[in-house]
Order: C-alpha cells, then structure tokens, then sequence
C-alpha cells in the first residue's frame, strides 16, 4: 500500500490544469543546469530522504528528482491523461524513468508567471520536444454539483511564504507516518497539502487531501472510471477531498500504471463498469458524474528524447 501512495503522490505532483498550449514558446531560462539523479524509491520518498518537486523564488527554479512527465505537465499546464502521441510518456513509467536535478536562473524582469513557457524552452531545446495540440470529440464523464449541492470543505488559506533568509529553495521533502492497517498520514505532497490513508473496516481504501482543486480531483478520477472527467462544478479555490475505493480498483490502475501487484477479482478500471467505488465517493461529496459527449484537448508529443543534451 506504501507504493501505491507514492504512485498517488507522484500523480498528484504532476497535475495540472487541462489548457495545452500550442504556441510555440519564446521565453527561456537565463542559465539552466541539468543532471541526472538516482533513480525514484518510493520508500525514501515516503520517509523524507528523497525529495521530489520544485520550488521557484524570484530568481530562480530548483527542482529534484522530476522527470520529462512532471516537466510535461507542469510546462504546459496538462495533467498526464491528456498527454499523447508516439514519444508521449505514460504511466508505466512514472517510478521507473529517469530523473533530474535542474537548477535554472530566471532572466532580469522575468516573473514566476513565466516558468511554464521557459520550462517548454528546456524541454524543446535540451531534451529535443516536437510537438502538437489536437482537440478530440470523445465519451467523457462531466464532473458537476449534484442537486441537492455540494458538501464540500474549503480548505484553510496557505501560510505566508518563510521569511528566513536562511531557507534553501530545495523542495520540501515527503514523508510518511502510521502504518496501511491504523493510517497512514503522508505530507510535503505537492499542492494536495497533507494526505491521510487508511483501510476502513469494511475494506476499503479510504483517502483524504487536504487541499486539491476540482480540476485535480477530476484527473484523479479520471484513473479509475475509463473514460477522461472534466470538471464542471464551477468550484474554484481548494477543496479538502474524501474518497473511498475498493482494493480491486485500486489494484486494477496500479497493474495499469505498470506495479507488480497481483490480480484481484472485481471491476477493472480501463472497463466502463470499473471505478464503481469512485461513483459512490463523488456522490458524498455532493457531486456527480455524468457521461457526455465532448471535445477534449491534447498534448500530442512526436518526438522526446529521454536524456537531455549536455549542459
């Protein structure tokens, strides 16, 4: 269960928002340094002694233990599940591609704003990116309020950023306390905040972050009921989240995403009756989801290398 909350923290790192870019980008970092890190252990990961993410000041960017998936989605704002194409990474290979450490100085008057384009910039010319939007008419899932409205808890204001000048930009380190059986509470997870996991009675996975925004949770669910969910709530801000799934769903997108586990009878979540578990969560947080026809946007990657050029 540890290395399915690491797969689950690594997806959320990654998420972004579904707008892909097709404008070719301009702007790029000053200097940029990239070298090749260890390879991703979920159990250093979880216990704090890897960290992975990134964190940005006006300056520059820092990031560790990231590869072209988490620069994919972040550079052009589109979580993992809208990325195609040939060369496209896929979820097979979020624990077991390759890593890195890049450390970027921003331009004079260059602003956080300005990382995804300068992001794009590195992915084009160190790791050689061509690449393509495409809009697509698909069966999708709307993720909408239900009639009796929603039940969700915003979640608290963020701090005030650190004042100590003696702060490292490094990313804050994951960790995990507890145990599967009694919980688990897992933090420094990106923007999610803190994440609790625990088996219920009953037998199912539950789950709670403490801060994911609509169209996260939409990604998220995206994994489990076969078909791409697009956010249609109209909720914005963040949002603490509860969600509940049988081990057989949660089994059935981890063989997807290439874990060994073993099988386990029950619904399969790339079939249309899998995730039935997932119905049931967003239906107690007062929300719904309804099929429909819609035009999705992808990100279609013809050509990446997986190693970038020397610096």
């Amino acid at each position: 269960m540890r290395r399915v909350a690491a797969l689950f923290v690594v997806v959320v790192l990654g998420a972004g928002t579904a707008s892909a870019q097709q404008a070719p980008p301009k702007k790029s970092f000053e200097v940029a340094s990239i070298k090749v890190a260890g390879p991703l252990d979920p159990q250093k990961m979880l216990s704090g002694q890897q960290r992975v993410g990134m964190k940005q000041d006006a300056g520059r960017v820092d990031i560790e233990n990231w590869g072209v998936m988490e620069l994919l989605t972040t550079a052009f704002k589109v979580p993992l599940t809208r990325l195609t194409g040939p060369a496209a990474p896929t979820m097979a290979g979020i624990l077991t591609a390759s890593r890195f450490e890049i450390h970027a100085t921003l331009p004079a008057g260059a602003t956080k704003d300005d990382v995804p384009e300068m992001l794009q910039s590195l992915l084009v010319e160190r790791f050689k990116l061509a690449y393509h939007a495409e809009k697509r008419e698909q069966n999708v899932y709307a993720l909408v309020v239900g009639k009796d409205g929603s039940k969700l808890e915003k979640s608290p204001e963020d701090p005030p950023p650190s004042a100590d000048a003696n702060a490292t930009n490094r990313p804050d380190p994951i960790s995990v306390s507890g145990d599967p059986q009694k919980g688990m509470t897992i933090r420094g997870a990106g923007n999610a905040g803190a994440m609790k996991m625990n088996m219920t009675p009953d037998g199912l996975i539950h789950l709670e972050a403490e801060k994911l925004t609509m169209e996260q949770l939409a990604d998220s669910v995206t994994q489990y009921v076969g078909r791409p969910v697009v956010d249609e709530t109209g909720l914005k801000g963040n949002y603490r989240i509860t969600l509940e799934m049988t081990q057989a769903d949660v089994m059935a997108v981890a063989r997807q995403v290439g874990l060994q586990v073993p099988g386990a009878p029950g619904a399969d979540a790339s079939d249309p009756g899998g995730g039935s578990s997932m119905f049931r969560s967003v239906e107690k947080m007062g929300l719904k989801l309804e099929p429909k026809k819609a035009s999705i946007d992808y990100l279609v990657i013809d050509r990446l290398e997986k190693l970038p050029t020397e610096d």
